[in-house]
């Protein structure tokens, strides 16, 4: 370890063990990337998402509180209805006129139930293929669930939900841009990989299903969103960041901790996820022409051959900006990116720079593409310095 990491280490510590945390100066530093020693980053990301307030004194009390609330909303929207499920139909008085699995009625238990599994089946579908890059989502978690997997517990789980029902491979994706596919090519896994898992013995849990749960529980609790295919590339380095934090304590509990960092996230960026939003000052068409609008600002060359080729901002930065480009590099690249990310105060405008510079960066492979080219470009990004890409982005900052 060089001195001059050792050195942002004993900057962070400074300003973390103050009695109220100095938000400006821990942006500063954090802007600049967030050291993964000592936990450093899971502590710095929870502050910068307003999950942890700046008084320290006030933490301990404010993480048992959240962390007992996300039990009881296991309590009440998988145990409960699992156990519920498990005895409907069991007598035949459970199955009656006024509530049966035709019932029509959308205060139906049955009703309800097969609204939530057609839910529970797209996110099932997604968090399967997690970041394939990696194995660690397919891994056993160190911290199963004890709530969900106690064996003196006799409901029907996530799991079994999705093991029992006959509608897993008619499962229609809600797809939020109407294109069939979000991924970039190079993270796309192959047929056999999405389909092949290995299954793990009771009582035991891959981190892949503790996503699953964290978005199931955020659908119950925003009725109005639900769940949109590329939620689970938000929550994924998200649960990532908190399950691999050195600090046990804090890994234990990385489950509760990455909803209501999630959720609090999602405050900011869900009228992304929204249609009908799309053609307000707060929709995602609106900040997609900001980026070219931008682009026209920094670069007037390159942002007429862009128009010149009609190469329009819905065909690359939708993705980039709905999915805070966790499509376009490896994890530990969109772990940096997000530092800088959370750490601006106007983080999401900070990211619109970010993609004016990737679009910069390769200007002059652009300037001599055409449209095929130059697609292929922008949807596989080349650059994979991202230390490079948030710097442009910050000089394009500094020079407004």
């Amino acid at each position: 370890m060089s001195s001059l990491h050792k050195s942002r280490i004993a900057d962070f510590q400074d300003v973390l063990k103050e009695p109220t945390i100095a938000l400006e100066k821990l942006r500063d530093l954090s802007f600049s990337g967030i050291p993964c020693e000592g936990g450093l980053r899971c502590l710095c990301w929870k502050i910068l998402l307003n999950y942890l307030p700046l008084e320290r004194a006030s933490w301990s009390s404010i993480l048992a509180k959240q962390r007992e609330l996300y039990s009881q909303f296991l309590r009440e929207m998988i145990i409960q209805p699992g156990i519920a499920k498990a005895n409907m139909g069991a007598s035949r008085e459970d199955v009656t006129f006024e509530d049966h699995p035709l019932n029509p009625n959308p205060d139906s238990r049955w009703n309800t139930y097969f609204k939530d599994n057609e839910v529970l089946l797209q996110i099932d579908k997604d968090v399967r293929r997690l970041c394939p890059d990696i194995s660690f989502f397919q891994r056993a978690t160190e911290y199963p669930c004890l709530l969900i997997l106690d064996p003196q517990n006799e409901f029907e789980t996530l799991r079994k939900r999705v093991e029992q029902t006959t509608l897993k491979s008619q499962t229609v994706a809600r797809n939020r841009s109407g294109v069939t596919n979000m991924s970039s090519p190079h993270k796309n896994s192959t047929p056999s990989a999405l389909n092949e898992y290995e299954v793990l013995p009771n009582g035991c849990e891959a981190h892949w299903e503790v996503v699953e749960r964290i978005l199931f529980i955020y659908a119950k609790l925003n009725p109005g969103i639900a769940y949109v295919q590329g939620m689970n590339e938000i929550v994924g380095p998200l649960y990532y960041t908190f399950a691999t934090d050195p600090n046990s304590e804090w890994k234990e509990h990385a489950e509760a901790d990455t909803f209501f960092c999630f959720t609090n996230l999602m405050a900011e960026i869900r009228d992304n996820f929204i249609k009908s939003l799309d053609d307000s000052q707060c929709g995602i068409t609106y900040k997609m022409e900001k980026v070219y609008s931008t682009l026209k600002d920094k670069d007037v060359e390159l942002y007429l051959k862009l128009q010149e080729q009609n190469i329009k901002p819905q065909f690359f930065a939708f993705r980039w900006l709905t999915l805070l480009l966790s499509q376009e590099f490896l994890l530990p690249d969109v772990i940096r990116i997000w530092d800088s990310l959370f750490a601006d105060d106007s983080r999401f405008d900070f990211l619109l720079l970010v993609c004016c510079a990737m679009l910069i960066l390769i200007r002059d492979q652009l300037l001599e593409g055409d449209f095929t080219v130059n697609m292929r470009l922008l949807q596989d990004y080349p650059i994979t310095d991202v230390c490079q890409i948030l710097q442009k982005a910050k000089e394009l900052q500094d020079s407004k």
